[in-house]
């Protein structure tokens, strides 16, 4: 059997931790996005540094080796819906911590109209209503697929699927 794989952070902080100007920005895509904490924060940045180190590796790659991984990479992000069918590598290099933080269940549940807040679509994430392709999601930073954006909905047996949850009634009043 062996030892378990040992733990690493997916995630590096800032080196300082203490400017301003950074607090404040990350403050502000705390609350626009619903985070729990900064490390959730954090690790979309990380994400995203990584795939922009990777496209610019591919700036100096020689042209045969560069098509290769131009197109995995292009592939994985095309399929994620961060970039758009006829990207380049260009496109790689200007994508935002944003991007990432709006592919998260939690936004997309929010967008789309499932939850009143982004807090409450988390909520409705972690105690197990929503389903992404018929399969229960409880994660909030999970990360929805292009192909998975029309299949996100509440699970079969949660009591919101009822017309008459107050969560329901509540949102036919405020739009009707």
């Amino acid at each position: 059997m062996g030892d378990p794989k040992k733990q690493r952070k997916k995630y590096e902080a800032p080196r300082h931790p203490w400017r301003a100007d950074v607090l404040a920005d990350e403050l502000k895509l705390l609350g626009q996005y619903g985070l729990r904490n900064k490390r959730e924060l954090w690790r979309a940045k990380a994400i995203l540094t990584r795939y922009r180190t990777i496209a610019r590796s591919l700036l100096g790659m020689p042209v045969e080796r560069r098509a290769k991984v131009e197109k995995e990479l292009l592939g994985r992000l095309q399929r994620m819906g961060l970039v758009g069918e006829n990207a380049t590598v260009d496109e790689v290099l200007d994508l935002r911590v944003e991007d990432f933080l709006e592919r998260r269940l939690q936004t997309q549940v929010y967008r789309v109209g499932l939850a009143k807040t982004v807090y409450q679509a988390r909520q409705l994430i972690v105690h197990g209503h929503i389903t992404v392709g018929g399969a229960r999601i409880t994660s909030p930073g999970y990360m929805v697929k292009k192909g998975e954006e029309s299949q996100i909905a509440y699970s079969p047996d949660s009591p919101l699927q009822s017309p008459e949850h107050p969560l329901k009634i509540e949102a036919a009043q405020a739009s009707g």
